[in-house]
Protein backbone atom coordinates (compact mmCIF):
# COMPACT_ATOMS: atom_id res chain seq x y z
CA UNK A 1 0.00 0.00 0.00
CA UNK A 2 2.80 2.42 0.99
CA UNK A 3 4.55 2.10 -2.33
CA UNK A 4 1.36 3.79 -4.07
CA UNK A 5 0.96 6.75 -1.89
CA UNK A 6 3.97 9.31 -3.55
CA UNK A 7 1.61 9.21 -6.75
CA UNK A 8 -1.30 9.69 -4.35
CA UNK A 9 0.42 12.33 -2.56
CA UNK A 10 1.81 14.01 -5.75
CA UNK A 11 -2.13 14.01 -7.09
CA UNK A 12 -3.32 15.50 -4.06
CA UNK A 13 -1.51 19.06 -3.96
CA UNK A 14 -0.37 19.00 -7.63
CA UNK A 15 -3.76 17.78 -8.85
CA UNK A 16 -5.26 21.06 -8.06
CA UNK A 17 -2.16 23.67 -8.48
CA UNK A 18 -1.97 22.27 -12.65
CA UNK A 19 -5.83 22.64 -12.91
CA UNK A 20 -5.75 26.13 -11.19
CA UNK A 21 -3.22 27.70 -13.68
CA UNK A 22 -5.35 26.36 -16.37
CA UNK A 23 -8.63 27.51 -14.94
CA UNK A 24 -6.85 30.72 -14.43
CA UNK A 25 -5.36 31.15 -17.98
CA UNK A 26 -8.21 30.62 -19.89
CA UNK A 27 -10.51 33.54 -18.21
CA UNK A 28 -7.61 35.55 -19.18
CA UNK A 29 -7.72 35.11 -23.02
CA UNK A 30 -11.59 35.65 -22.35
CA UNK A 31 -12.60 31.94 -22.18
CA UNK A 32 -14.68 31.53 -19.39
CA UNK A 33 -18.70 30.10 -20.30
CA UNK A 34 -20.47 30.12 -17.00
CA UNK A 35 -19.75 33.94 -17.14
CA UNK A 36 -20.64 34.66 -21.80
CA UNK A 37 -16.69 34.04 -22.74
CA UNK A 38 -17.50 31.40 -25.23
CA UNK A 39 -13.95 32.22 -27.42
CA UNK A 40 -10.98 33.05 -26.62
CA UNK A 41 -9.57 37.03 -27.31
CA UNK A 42 -7.03 39.79 -25.46
CA UNK A 43 -9.96 41.88 -24.65
CA UNK A 44 -8.97 41.42 -20.47
CA UNK A 45 -4.99 42.41 -21.65
CA UNK A 46 -6.39 45.25 -22.86
CA UNK A 47 -8.61 46.37 -19.68
CA UNK A 48 -5.41 44.98 -17.66
CA UNK A 49 -3.36 47.58 -19.73
CA UNK A 50 -5.63 50.59 -19.22
CA UNK A 51 -6.63 49.82 -15.39
CA UNK A 52 -5.81 53.26 -13.19
CA UNK A 53 -2.44 52.72 -11.62
CA UNK A 54 -1.37 49.58 -13.13
CA UNK A 55 2.17 50.57 -14.02
CA UNK A 56 2.99 51.54 -10.38
CA UNK A 57 1.33 48.50 -9.41
CA UNK A 58 3.96 46.18 -10.74
CA UNK A 59 6.61 48.18 -10.13
CA UNK A 60 6.07 48.14 -6.40
CA UNK A 61 6.16 44.38 -6.69
CA UNK A 62 8.58 44.31 -8.05
CA UNK A 63 10.91 46.50 -5.81
CA UNK A 64 9.20 45.41 -2.46
CA UNK A 65 9.73 41.54 -3.71
CA UNK A 66 13.32 41.49 -4.87
CA UNK A 67 14.71 44.29 -2.05
CA UNK A 68 12.99 42.30 1.00
CA UNK A 69 14.30 38.92 -0.52
CA UNK A 70 17.85 40.09 -1.05
CA UNK A 71 18.11 41.73 2.19
CA UNK A 72 16.56 38.50 4.17
CA UNK A 73 18.94 36.33 2.01
CA UNK A 74 22.25 39.22 3.02
CA UNK A 75 21.02 39.25 6.63
CA UNK A 76 21.41 35.19 6.90
CA UNK A 77 24.53 34.38 5.15
CA UNK A 78 26.34 37.19 7.07
CA UNK A 79 24.64 35.91 10.08
CA UNK A 80 26.29 32.18 9.56
CA UNK A 81 29.11 33.73 8.17
CA UNK A 82 29.91 35.55 11.64
CA UNK A 83 28.62 32.63 13.94
CA UNK A 84 29.23 29.12 12.68
CA UNK A 85 30.12 27.27 15.16
CA UNK A 86 29.62 29.65 18.13
CA UNK A 87 26.39 29.15 21.06
CA UNK A 88 24.87 32.01 20.16
CA UNK A 89 24.29 30.49 16.15
CA UNK A 90 22.91 27.85 18.31
CA UNK A 91 20.94 29.90 20.59
CA UNK A 92 19.64 32.08 16.97
CA UNK A 93 18.15 28.67 15.56
CA UNK A 94 16.22 27.97 18.77
CA UNK A 95 15.04 31.86 18.88
CA UNK A 96 14.16 31.54 15.10
CA UNK A 97 11.46 28.76 15.40
CA UNK A 98 8.82 30.71 17.09
CA UNK A 99 9.26 33.90 14.93
CA UNK A 100 8.37 31.11 11.97
CA UNK A 101 5.36 30.14 13.61
CA UNK A 102 4.28 33.53 14.03
CA UNK A 103 1.55 34.18 11.18
CA UNK A 104 2.61 36.73 8.55
CA UNK A 105 -0.72 38.88 9.31
CA UNK A 106 0.00 38.91 12.78
CA UNK A 107 3.58 39.98 12.22
CA UNK A 108 2.67 42.78 9.83
CA UNK A 109 -0.11 43.87 12.66
CA UNK A 110 1.72 44.02 15.14
CA UNK A 111 4.13 45.65 13.48
CA UNK A 112 2.26 48.40 11.76
CA UNK A 113 0.83 49.25 15.48
CA UNK A 114 4.96 49.03 16.43
CA UNK A 115 6.08 51.62 14.04
CA UNK A 116 3.06 53.89 13.19
CA UNK A 117 2.88 57.07 13.58
CA UNK A 118 1.09 56.69 16.79
CA UNK A 119 2.47 53.46 17.12
CA UNK A 120 4.43 52.16 20.36
CA UNK A 121 7.79 53.85 19.47
CA UNK A 122 6.38 56.92 18.56
CA UNK A 123 4.66 57.20 22.21
CA UNK A 124 8.72 55.98 24.08
CA UNK A 125 10.03 58.36 21.61
CA UNK A 126 7.53 61.63 21.73
CA UNK A 127 8.82 62.97 26.03
CA UNK A 128 12.62 62.69 24.29
CA UNK A 129 11.30 64.42 21.25
CA UNK A 130 8.42 66.64 22.81
CA UNK A 131 5.86 65.79 20.77
CA UNK A 132 2.42 66.16 21.71
CA UNK A 133 0.81 64.98 18.87
CA UNK A 134 1.92 61.87 16.56
CA UNK A 135 4.67 63.00 13.91
CA UNK A 136 3.03 63.90 10.05
CA UNK A 137 4.97 60.82 8.13
CA UNK A 138 3.66 58.09 6.70
CA UNK A 139 5.51 55.06 8.28
CA UNK A 140 2.52 52.14 7.36
CA UNK A 141 1.21 51.87 3.87
CA UNK A 142 3.83 54.35 2.63
CA UNK A 143 4.34 54.66 -1.29
CA UNK A 144 7.42 53.79 -1.41
CA UNK A 145 6.28 50.50 0.28
CA UNK A 146 9.28 50.43 2.98
CA UNK A 147 6.83 49.33 5.83
CA UNK A 148 6.18 46.15 3.94
CA UNK A 149 10.06 45.54 3.22
CA UNK A 150 10.53 45.71 6.56
CA UNK A 151 7.81 43.29 7.03
CA UNK A 152 8.98 41.00 4.61
CA UNK A 153 12.32 40.61 5.79
CA UNK A 154 10.99 40.43 9.31
CA UNK A 155 9.34 36.88 8.42
CA UNK A 156 11.42 35.59 5.92
CA UNK A 157 15.09 35.81 7.26
CA UNK A 158 13.70 33.01 10.37
CA UNK A 159 12.79 30.71 6.94
CA UNK A 160 15.75 31.15 5.48
CA UNK A 161 17.82 31.10 8.76
CA UNK A 162 16.28 27.79 9.23
CA UNK A 163 16.58 26.32 5.76
CA UNK A 164 20.37 26.84 5.87
CA UNK A 165 20.93 25.02 9.34
CA UNK A 166 19.37 22.18 7.24
CA UNK A 167 21.51 22.60 4.32
CA UNK A 168 24.36 22.70 6.51
CA UNK A 169 24.53 19.22 7.28
CA UNK A 170 24.32 18.03 3.80
CA UNK A 171 27.90 19.99 2.84
CA UNK A 172 30.05 19.07 5.45
CA UNK A 173 30.67 22.33 6.72
CA UNK A 174 32.74 22.75 9.35
CA UNK A 175 35.36 20.51 7.99
CA UNK A 176 35.28 23.11 4.84
CA UNK A 177 35.44 26.00 7.59
CA UNK A 178 38.64 24.09 9.39
CA UNK A 179 40.41 23.87 6.26
CA UNK A 180 39.97 27.46 5.37
CA UNK A 181 41.20 28.27 8.53
CA UNK A 182 44.09 26.44 8.77
CA UNK A 183 44.97 27.80 5.87
CA UNK A 184 44.75 31.75 7.39
CA UNK A 185 41.44 32.98 6.25
CA UNK A 186 39.68 35.03 8.67
CA UNK A 187 36.49 33.78 9.81
CA UNK A 188 34.10 35.98 7.89
CA UNK A 189 35.93 35.20 4.70
CA UNK A 190 36.31 31.44 5.22
CA UNK A 191 32.67 30.90 5.69
CA UNK A 192 31.99 33.07 2.59
CA UNK A 193 34.78 31.32 0.13
CA UNK A 194 34.47 27.71 1.48
CA UNK A 195 31.01 27.17 2.51
CA UNK A 196 29.05 29.70 0.96
CA UNK A 197 29.16 28.04 -2.54
CA UNK A 198 28.50 24.43 -1.51
CA UNK A 199 25.53 26.11 0.94
CA UNK A 200 23.67 28.19 -1.79
CA UNK A 201 22.64 25.55 -3.98
CA UNK A 202 21.08 23.11 -1.28
CA UNK A 203 19.13 26.53 -0.23
CA UNK A 204 18.35 28.00 -3.66
CA UNK A 205 14.99 26.34 -3.77
CA UNK A 206 14.12 28.14 -0.67
CA UNK A 207 15.18 31.60 -1.64
CA UNK A 208 13.21 31.51 -4.83
CA UNK A 209 9.58 30.59 -2.93
CA UNK A 210 10.50 33.40 -0.32
CA UNK A 211 10.98 35.41 -3.63
CA UNK A 212 7.85 34.36 -4.83
CA UNK A 213 5.95 34.99 -1.41
CA UNK A 214 7.39 38.24 -1.31
CA UNK A 215 6.62 39.35 -5.13
CA UNK A 216 2.96 38.11 -4.66
CA UNK A 217 1.60 38.50 -0.84
CA UNK A 218 -1.96 40.09 -0.01
CA UNK A 219 -1.96 39.46 3.47
CA UNK A 220 1.11 41.40 4.90
CA UNK A 221 0.15 43.88 1.88
CA UNK A 222 -2.89 44.83 2.71
CA UNK A 223 -1.74 46.26 6.14
CA UNK A 224 1.81 47.51 5.54
CA UNK A 225 1.91 48.15 1.78
CA UNK A 226 0.99 51.37 -0.27
CA UNK A 227 -3.04 51.41 -0.99
CA UNK A 228 -3.30 53.85 -3.86
CA UNK A 229 -2.74 51.53 -5.56
CA UNK A 230 -1.44 48.55 -3.65
CA UNK A 231 0.73 45.69 -5.35
CA UNK A 232 -0.52 43.87 -7.65
CA UNK A 233 -1.85 41.00 -5.40
CA UNK A 234 -4.12 42.94 -3.66
CA UNK A 235 -4.69 44.80 -6.41
CA UNK A 236 -5.78 41.34 -8.31
CA UNK A 237 -7.84 40.53 -5.24
CA UNK A 238 -9.71 43.34 -5.09
CA UNK A 239 -10.87 42.67 -9.00
CA UNK A 240 -12.27 39.51 -8.48
CA UNK A 241 -14.31 40.59 -5.47
CA UNK A 242 -15.69 43.00 -7.20
CA UNK A 243 -19.75 43.12 -7.38
CA UNK A 244 -19.38 43.01 -11.62
CA UNK A 245 -18.56 39.56 -12.56
CA UNK A 246 -17.29 41.19 -16.06
CA UNK A 247 -14.37 41.93 -13.91
CA UNK A 248 -13.29 38.20 -13.19
CA UNK A 249 -11.46 37.93 -16.60
CA UNK A 250 -9.38 41.40 -16.09
CA UNK A 251 -8.91 39.81 -12.52
CA UNK A 252 -7.86 36.38 -14.34
CA UNK A 253 -5.62 38.57 -16.50
CA UNK A 254 -3.94 40.20 -13.92
CA UNK A 255 -3.27 36.83 -11.80
CA UNK A 256 -1.81 35.48 -15.31
CA UNK A 257 0.51 38.71 -15.33
CA UNK A 258 1.20 37.93 -11.24
CA UNK A 259 2.38 34.12 -12.52
CA UNK A 260 4.56 36.42 -15.40
CA UNK A 261 6.21 38.20 -13.10
CA UNK A 262 7.07 35.80 -10.33
CA UNK A 263 8.44 33.24 -13.17
CA UNK A 264 10.34 36.24 -14.81
CA UNK A 265 12.33 37.27 -11.19
CA UNK A 266 12.92 34.04 -10.55
CA UNK A 267 14.44 33.18 -14.15
CA UNK A 268 16.18 37.08 -13.53
CA UNK A 269 17.76 35.67 -10.29
CA UNK A 270 18.72 32.29 -11.21
CA UNK A 271 20.94 34.50 -14.16
CA UNK A 272 22.09 37.16 -11.57
CA UNK A 273 23.75 33.87 -9.50
CA UNK A 274 25.68 32.62 -12.67
CA UNK A 275 27.00 36.03 -13.43
CA UNK A 276 27.67 36.70 -9.67
CA UNK A 277 29.23 33.23 -9.59
CA UNK A 278 31.52 34.27 -12.84
CA UNK A 279 32.41 37.55 -11.27
CA UNK A 280 33.57 36.44 -7.94
CA UNK A 281 35.67 33.85 -9.79
CA UNK A 282 38.83 35.91 -8.90
CA UNK A 283 37.89 36.90 -5.50
CA UNK A 284 37.80 32.65 -4.52
CA UNK A 285 40.64 32.11 -5.82
CA UNK A 286 42.39 35.51 -4.96
CA UNK A 287 43.99 34.35 -1.90
CA UNK A 288 43.32 37.37 0.20
CA UNK A 289 42.80 36.00 3.75
CA UNK A 290 40.58 38.49 5.47
CA UNK A 291 41.02 40.07 8.91
CA UNK A 292 39.17 38.83 11.97
CA UNK A 293 36.21 40.82 10.44
CA UNK A 294 34.97 43.04 12.86
CA UNK A 295 32.56 45.16 10.72
CA UNK A 296 30.63 42.44 8.83
CA UNK A 297 30.51 40.21 12.31
CA UNK A 298 28.89 43.23 14.29
CA UNK A 299 26.91 44.36 10.77
CA UNK A 300 25.13 41.06 11.05
CA UNK A 301 25.12 40.35 14.68
CA UNK A 302 23.71 44.49 15.01
CA UNK A 303 20.97 43.53 12.29
CA UNK A 304 19.75 40.32 13.84
CA UNK A 305 19.31 42.27 17.25
CA UNK A 306 17.14 44.83 15.67
CA UNK A 307 14.84 41.86 13.90
CA UNK A 308 14.44 40.18 16.86
CA UNK A 309 13.76 43.40 18.92
CA UNK A 310 11.05 44.48 15.82
CA UNK A 311 9.40 40.84 16.18
CA UNK A 312 9.28 40.94 20.16
CA UNK A 313 8.38 44.53 20.12
CA UNK A 314 5.14 43.37 17.61
CA UNK A 315 4.21 40.90 19.84
CA UNK A 316 4.45 42.82 22.73
CA UNK A 317 2.12 45.57 21.02
CA UNK A 318 -0.57 43.00 20.13
CA UNK A 319 -0.69 41.90 23.46
CA UNK A 320 -0.88 45.32 25.31
CA UNK A 321 -3.31 46.95 22.35
CA UNK A 322 -5.48 44.24 23.35
CA UNK A 323 -5.56 44.87 27.43
CA UNK A 324 -5.68 48.76 26.80
CA UNK A 325 -8.68 50.66 28.26
CA UNK A 326 -7.25 54.19 27.35
CA UNK A 327 -3.74 54.82 25.59
CA UNK A 328 -4.02 58.60 24.53
CA UNK A 329 -0.83 59.86 22.80
CA UNK A 330 2.10 60.57 23.90
CA UNK A 331 1.93 58.61 26.99
CA UNK A 332 3.97 55.81 26.71
CA UNK A 333 1.95 53.16 28.54
CA UNK A 334 -1.88 52.71 28.42
CA UNK A 335 -3.78 54.19 31.51
CA UNK A 336 -5.31 50.96 32.17
CA UNK A 337 -5.17 47.39 31.48
CA UNK A 338 -8.23 45.27 31.36
CA UNK A 339 -9.49 41.71 30.18
CA UNK A 340 -12.78 43.46 29.83
CA UNK A 341 -11.98 43.91 25.65
CA UNK A 342 -11.30 39.61 25.75
CA UNK A 343 -14.64 39.10 27.97
CA UNK A 344 -16.60 41.34 25.55
CA UNK A 345 -15.34 39.77 22.18
CA UNK A 346 -14.92 35.87 22.81
CA UNK A 347 -18.29 35.27 21.53
CA UNK A 348 -17.22 36.62 18.37
CA UNK A 349 -13.71 35.14 18.49
CA UNK A 350 -14.76 31.68 18.91
CA UNK A 351 -16.28 30.78 15.80
CA UNK A 352 -13.40 32.00 13.82
CA UNK A 353 -10.71 30.21 16.31
CA UNK A 354 -13.06 27.20 15.88
CA UNK A 355 -12.93 26.94 12.23
CA UNK A 356 -9.50 27.44 12.40
CA UNK A 357 -8.23 25.14 14.46
CA UNK A 358 -10.36 22.15 12.58
CA UNK A 359 -9.02 22.82 9.56
CA UNK A 360 -5.39 23.53 10.62
CA UNK A 361 -5.96 20.32 12.59
CA UNK A 362 -7.47 18.52 9.37
CA UNK A 363 -4.82 19.62 6.82
CA UNK A 364 -1.95 18.85 8.94
CA UNK A 365 -2.72 15.86 10.16
CA UNK A 366 -3.17 14.23 6.43
CA UNK A 367 0.01 15.83 5.08
CA UNK A 368 1.50 14.19 8.19
CA UNK A 369 0.16 10.75 6.90
CA UNK A 370 1.10 11.31 3.46
CA UNK A 371 4.93 12.30 4.46
CA UNK A 372 5.34 9.70 6.88
CA UNK A 373 3.99 7.42 4.69
CA UNK A 374 6.07 8.69 1.57
CA UNK A 375 9.41 8.45 3.45
CA UNK A 376 9.01 5.33 5.02
CA UNK A 377 8.46 4.03 1.45
CA UNK A 378 11.59 5.41 0.48
CA UNK A 379 13.35 3.77 3.54
CA UNK A 380 12.00 0.14 2.51
CA UNK A 381 12.52 0.68 -1.07
CA UNK A 382 16.08 2.43 -0.27
CA UNK A 383 15.69 5.30 -3.29
CA UNK A 384 14.98 8.54 -2.74
CA UNK A 385 13.70 10.63 -5.01
CA UNK A 386 15.79 13.54 -6.86
CA UNK A 387 15.88 16.63 -7.29
CA UNK A 388 13.10 17.39 -9.86
CA UNK A 389 10.69 15.54 -7.50
CA UNK A 390 12.03 18.14 -4.84
CA UNK A 391 11.11 20.52 -7.28
CA UNK A 392 8.02 19.44 -8.00
CA UNK A 393 7.61 19.76 -4.15
CA UNK A 394 8.06 23.36 -4.33
CA UNK A 395 5.59 24.37 -6.81
CA UNK A 396 2.97 25.30 -4.92
CA UNK A 397 5.40 27.75 -3.07
CA UNK A 398 6.63 28.97 -6.25
CA UNK A 399 3.48 29.63 -7.84
CA UNK A 400 1.86 32.86 -6.41
CA UNK A 401 -1.77 31.93 -4.60
CA UNK A 402 -3.29 34.40 -6.56
CA UNK A 403 -2.33 33.65 -9.62
CA UNK A 404 -4.17 29.97 -9.59
CA UNK A 405 -6.21 29.92 -6.88
CA UNK A 406 -9.39 31.37 -8.58
CA UNK A 407 -8.61 28.52 -11.31
CA UNK A 408 -8.92 26.23 -8.29
CA UNK A 409 -11.93 27.64 -7.34
CA UNK A 410 -13.73 27.14 -10.65
CA UNK A 411 -12.61 23.63 -10.66
CA UNK A 412 -14.46 23.30 -7.20
CA UNK A 413 -17.39 25.05 -8.51
CA UNK A 414 -17.65 22.19 -11.65
CA UNK A 415 -17.06 19.26 -9.26
CA UNK A 416 -19.74 20.88 -6.62
CA UNK A 417 -17.19 21.06 -3.90
CA UNK A 418 -17.20 24.85 -3.20
CA UNK A 419 -17.81 26.37 0.07
CA UNK A 420 -17.67 23.23 2.01
CA UNK A 421 -14.95 21.84 4.69
CA UNK A 422 -13.45 18.92 2.03
CA UNK A 423 -12.63 22.61 -0.24
CA UNK A 424 -10.97 24.39 1.93
CA UNK A 425 -9.18 21.22 3.91
CA UNK A 426 -7.97 20.03 0.62
CA UNK A 427 -6.60 23.86 -0.43
CA UNK A 428 -4.63 24.19 2.74
CA UNK A 429 -3.47 20.90 2.41
CA UNK A 430 -1.82 22.32 -1.09
CA UNK A 431 0.58 24.41 1.18
CA UNK A 432 0.81 22.80 4.23
CA UNK A 433 2.18 19.27 2.79
CA UNK A 434 5.85 20.66 1.26
CA UNK A 435 6.38 22.57 4.34
CA UNK A 436 5.75 19.27 6.42
CA UNK A 437 7.77 17.34 3.65
CA UNK A 438 10.42 19.96 4.47
CA UNK A 439 10.64 19.51 7.64
CA UNK A 440 9.79 15.72 8.75
CA UNK A 441 12.39 14.41 6.36
CA UNK A 442 15.69 15.12 7.30
CA UNK A 443 15.38 13.73 11.00
CA UNK A 444 13.28 10.53 9.12
CA UNK A 445 16.62 10.04 7.06
CA UNK A 446 18.57 10.03 9.71
CA UNK A 447 17.00 7.89 11.94
CA UNK A 448 19.76 4.78 12.25
CA UNK A 449 18.38 1.68 10.23
CA UNK A 450 19.80 -0.47 12.15
CA UNK A 451 16.78 -0.06 15.09
CA UNK A 452 14.73 -1.57 12.40
CA UNK A 453 16.65 -4.28 11.51
CA UNK A 454 17.30 -5.66 14.89
CA UNK A 455 13.22 -5.52 15.31
CA UNK A 456 12.92 -7.33 12.04
CA UNK A 457 15.36 -10.04 13.04
CA UNK A 458 13.51 -10.66 16.02
CA UNK A 459 10.45 -11.35 14.04
CA UNK A 460 8.31 -8.17 14.53
CA UNK A 461 6.33 -7.29 11.21
CA UNK A 462 7.14 -4.33 9.07
CA UNK A 463 3.81 -2.56 9.84
CA UNK A 464 4.07 -3.03 13.60
CA UNK A 465 8.42 -1.83 13.56
CA UNK A 466 7.39 1.01 11.85
CA UNK A 467 4.03 1.80 13.81
CA UNK A 468 5.85 0.76 17.37
CA UNK A 469 9.73 1.68 17.27
CA UNK A 470 10.24 4.25 14.47
CA UNK A 471 6.87 6.98 14.53
CA UNK A 472 7.99 6.66 18.50
CA UNK A 473 11.69 7.43 18.23
CA UNK A 474 10.57 10.08 15.88
CA UNK A 475 7.89 11.51 18.20
CA UNK A 476 9.57 15.15 18.71
CA UNK A 477 9.98 15.95 14.84
CA UNK A 478 6.36 14.29 13.90
CA UNK A 479 4.82 16.40 16.31
CA UNK A 480 7.24 19.70 15.11
CA UNK A 481 6.06 19.24 11.68
CA UNK A 482 2.57 18.89 12.72
CA UNK A 483 2.97 21.85 14.61
CA UNK A 484 4.64 23.25 11.47
CA UNK A 485 1.90 22.19 9.36
CA UNK A 486 -0.54 24.04 11.78
CA UNK A 487 1.29 27.11 11.85
CA UNK A 488 1.19 27.23 7.87
CA UNK A 489 -2.64 26.51 7.51
CA UNK A 490 -3.72 29.25 10.13
CA UNK A 491 -1.61 31.76 8.01
CA UNK A 492 -3.88 30.71 4.71
CA UNK A 493 -5.88 34.00 3.80
CA UNK A 494 -6.66 33.30 0.10
CA UNK A 495 -7.01 30.04 -0.07
CA UNK A 496 -9.37 30.55 2.50
CA UNK A 497 -11.48 33.15 0.91
CA UNK A 498 -11.84 31.23 -2.67
CA UNK A 499 -12.16 27.54 -1.33
CA UNK A 500 -14.29 29.05 1.18
CA UNK A 501 -16.76 31.07 -0.83
CA UNK A 502 -16.97 33.65 1.89
CA UNK A 503 -18.66 31.10 4.20
CA UNK A 504 -15.78 30.66 6.53
CA UNK A 505 -14.82 33.06 9.39
CA UNK A 506 -11.35 32.25 10.58
CA UNK A 507 -8.89 34.35 12.43
CA UNK A 508 -6.74 35.19 9.32
CA UNK A 509 -10.06 36.34 7.41
CA UNK A 510 -11.24 38.23 10.62
CA UNK A 511 -7.98 39.96 11.52
CA UNK A 512 -7.61 41.35 7.97
CA UNK A 513 -11.00 42.37 7.90
CA UNK A 514 -11.12 44.38 11.30
CA UNK A 515 -7.16 45.85 10.09
CA UNK A 516 -9.06 48.09 7.69
CA UNK A 517 -11.22 49.61 10.85
CA UNK A 518 -10.16 51.84 14.06
CA UNK A 519 -10.38 49.87 17.02
CA UNK A 520 -6.81 49.03 17.50
CA UNK A 521 -7.77 46.92 20.91
CA UNK A 522 -10.12 44.57 18.53
CA UNK A 523 -7.53 43.92 15.76
CA UNK A 524 -5.23 43.24 18.32
CA UNK A 525 -7.02 40.94 19.88
CA UNK A 526 -7.66 39.05 16.82
CA UNK A 527 -4.20 39.67 15.73
CA UNK A 528 -2.89 38.60 19.45
CA UNK A 529 -5.03 34.76 19.35
CA UNK A 530 -4.02 34.30 15.17
CA UNK A 531 -0.26 34.47 16.46
CA UNK A 532 -0.93 32.27 19.83
CA UNK A 533 -2.57 29.56 18.30
CA UNK A 534 0.44 28.17 15.91
CA UNK A 535 2.53 29.54 18.87
CA UNK A 536 0.72 26.86 21.15
CA UNK A 537 1.24 24.44 19.19
CA UNK A 538 5.01 24.28 18.87
CA UNK A 539 4.60 24.68 22.57
CA UNK A 540 2.86 21.33 22.52
CA UNK A 541 5.25 20.27 20.36
CA UNK A 542 8.32 19.91 22.64
CA UNK A 543 6.32 19.65 25.86
CA UNK A 544 4.88 16.31 25.03
CA UNK A 545 7.87 14.85 23.99
CA UNK A 546 9.81 16.13 26.74
CA UNK A 547 7.11 14.42 29.29
CA UNK A 548 7.02 11.24 27.22
CA UNK A 549 10.09 10.44 27.44
CA UNK A 550 11.32 12.50 30.89
CA UNK A 551 12.94 8.56 31.72
CA UNK A 552 14.28 7.68 28.80
CA UNK A 553 16.75 10.48 27.89
CA UNK A 554 18.46 7.98 24.94
CA UNK A 555 14.75 7.86 23.05
CA UNK A 556 15.15 11.66 22.33
CA UNK A 557 16.16 11.08 18.54
CA UNK A 558 16.21 13.46 16.40
CA UNK A 559 15.79 16.31 18.37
Amino acid sequence: MLRYLPALTLLVFLGPLVAGLLGTLLPAFGYLPALGGEELSLAPWRQLAAAPGIATAIRLTLVSGVLSTLLALTLTLFVFAAGHGTVALTRVKRAMTPLLAVPHLAAAVGLAFLIAPSGWLARLIAPLAGWQTPPDVALVQDRLGLALILGLVLKETPFLVLMTFGALGQVRADDQLRMARSLGYGPVQAWLKAVLPLVYPQIRLPVYAVLAYALSVVDMAIVLGPTTPPTLAPLVLRWFNDPELGMRFQAAAGASLQLALVAGAIGLWRAAEAVIGRLARPWLVGGARGGPGRLPRAAAWGGLAVLFGLALGSLLSLAVWSLAERWRFPDPWPAQLSLERWSEQSSRLAGPAWTTLVVALAAALLALALVAGCLENESRRQRRPGRAALTLLYLPLLAPQIGFMFGVQVLLVWADLDGGWLALIWTHLMFVLPYVFLTLADPYRSLDPRYARSALALGRSPWAVWTRIKLVMLLRPLLIALAVGLAVSVAQYVPTLFAGGGRFSTLTTEALTLAAGGDRRTVALFGLALALLPLLGFALALAVPAWRFRHRRAMRVGA
